[in-house]
């Protein structure tokens, strides 16, 4: 089979190879299998309360009452800026169509489009490596357990998984559509563009997969900052610096153009600039606690922590049980921390003077050992948000490794947990083969890592937004690995 390469200095892509015969019947056992999974999923672990309650009741809001709300139990709305538009202006436009609160309708779309997306970054590995290895990463992505039990869940995660690979693949194609199949710059007429509209495509693709991602998400802006400067940088030789600088220009205006209603809606609302949404989820006035939080971050290590504790407060009660041997230096601190804690819990609410404690306690282990709190727990956080099993929305105990408890239960979450190792080990191998694009995409599991090395109470559906880039890669290894192997027989 002929082949037309297109190099670059990141790498070489074989965008003009075909897929190998007989891939639609590959392709579609994949996301048969990838159907069958989510539909399983859906009916076996539905996903309800927390931020889907929070994202209905948004919906229905904009819907019934055209504002973006909170509706109380009396019937009374509550103008907010804790979520960004982008889900529930998703779910209103679901309830117009199919009815409001029709759940399993948003659930069988978002299922459908999640498995479209796997398609678009399997042809996008395709593009960046082989075909084979085109279709490894659809099989990877299609039956991967994690990303699918979120596929049908009323949470954003599901929507920025299609937003990422909808820009990896679009981003690709834009940059072939800049060179033109003959090497020659094809975007940089007096328009920015020649007349052929057709072009214009995976551009207005790529630009709506960014700024969709982050008006899902606050952290969606990182699919922006970690690829649009492949527009730039990843030009080929025949292309100028400033023929690039316009698309990207005009890609950059346009994606963020949604958010500038958004930010003068929070300043008329609110009278506060805020282009995105509060790191905490408050609107303006209410506490972030920020004695609190720092406290927390002391000591708090994995989703153990964060269900049992964290989320408890406030408006609930605080087991000082719950709190692990590391949460205290000293006899003596234990006693003040217990004392504080019975204090909290005489009306569950963190008073500006019950934080300033937590504050004051927090500076007190922070100072005695800085490197475990600045450096060694952010980084157990992070590694528990990434290689913890993901049973988070299973019917499993949280505390897993309780083996004497449920035995069961924990040799499946060992085996869930090794998965998950194999789809970062495979990942990461085909990131460091070099492939074409691969800077970026590392560079926005580097930008998410540092990320969420400031969270203080570790989530493991955080790092779900890896997976799109780790099944990439994986299947660009498994077919490096799978040649060999084929070699080696042959020799």
């Amino acid at each position: 089979m002929a082949k037309a390469e297109h190099k670059s200095k990141f790498g070489t892509a074989n965008s003009s190879v075909s897929w190998p015969p007989g891939w639609p019947f590959r392709a579609g056992a994949a996301v048969l299998g990838g159907l069958i999974l989510r539909l399983w999923m859906d009916s076996a672990f539905p996903q309800t309360g927390g931020d889907a309650t929070v994202y209905g009741n948004l919906a229905k809001s904009l819907l019934l009452r055209g504002q973006f709300a909170l509706i109380d139990g009396g019937g009374v709305p509550h103008p907010t800026l804790i979520r960004l538009p982008g889900y529930p202006l998703f779910l209103a436009a679901c309830f117009r169509v199919a009815g409001v609160e029709n759940y399993a309708a948003v659930a069988y779309l978002q299922i459908g489009l999640e498995l479209i997306a796997c398609l678009l970054l399997a042809d996008f590995v395709r593009r960046v490596s082989t075909p084979r290895a085109g279709l490894n990463t659809l099989w990877l992505i299609a039956m991967c357990p994690f990303t699918a039990v979120y596929a049908s869940a009323l949470y954003s995660e599901s929507l920025t998984f299609d937003c990422i690979c909808l820009a990896l693949w679009s981003l690709e194609r834009s940059l072939r559509e800049m060179e033109g199949p003959s090497g020659h710059p094809t975007l940089a007429g007096p328009l920015f563009f020649q007349p052929r509209w057709e072009r214009w495509l995976p551009l207005l693709a790529f630009t709506f997969a960014i700024g969709a991602a982050a008006m899902l998400r606050p952290d969606g802006a990182l699919v922006a900052i970690a690829l649009w400067p492949a527009l730039l940088i990843a030009r080929g030789a025949n292309r100028s610096f400033r023929s690039a600088l316009r698309p990207a220009l005009l890609c950059g205006a346009l994606a963020v153009l949604p958010f500038v209603p958004w930010a003068a809606r929070n300043w008329s609302v609110f009278h506060v600039f805020e282009p995105l949404a509060p790191r905490y989820a408050t609107d303006p006035g209410e506490a972030t606690n920020p004695g609190w939080q720092h406290w927390i971050k002391t000591w708090c290590l994995d989703f153990t922590c964060t269900s049992e504790f964290y989320w408890n407060a406030p408006d609930g009660p605080l087991d000082a049980g719950a709190l692990p041997a590391r949460a205290f230096d000293s006899p003596a601190q234990r006693e003040e921390t217990l004392a504080l804690l019975a204090d909290y819990n005489g009306n569950q609410q963190i008073t500006p003077e019950i934080d300033a404690r937590f504050a004051q306690l927090a500076e007190e282990r922070t100072r005695a050992h800085p490197l475990r709190t600045l450096i060694l727990l952010p980084l157990g956080r992070l590694a528990d948000m990434a290689f913890r099993p993901r049973v988070e929305n299973l019917p499993i105990d949280l505390r897993w490794w309780e083996y004497e408890h449920h035995w069961q239960e924990t040799v499946f979450s060992r085996v869930y947990g090794v998965v998950n190792l194999l789809y970062f080990g495979l990942g990461l191998a085909g990131l460091a083969l070099r492939p074409r694009l691969w800077p970026y995409m590392a560079g926005y599991l580097v930008l998410r890592c540092l990320l969420l090395l400031t969270i203080e109470a570790p989530e493991t559906r955080y790092t779900i937004e890896f997976f799109p880039i780790l099944c990439a890669g994986a299947g660009i290894a498994l077919e490096r690995l799978w040649g060999r192997v084929f070699a080696g027989a042959r020799a």
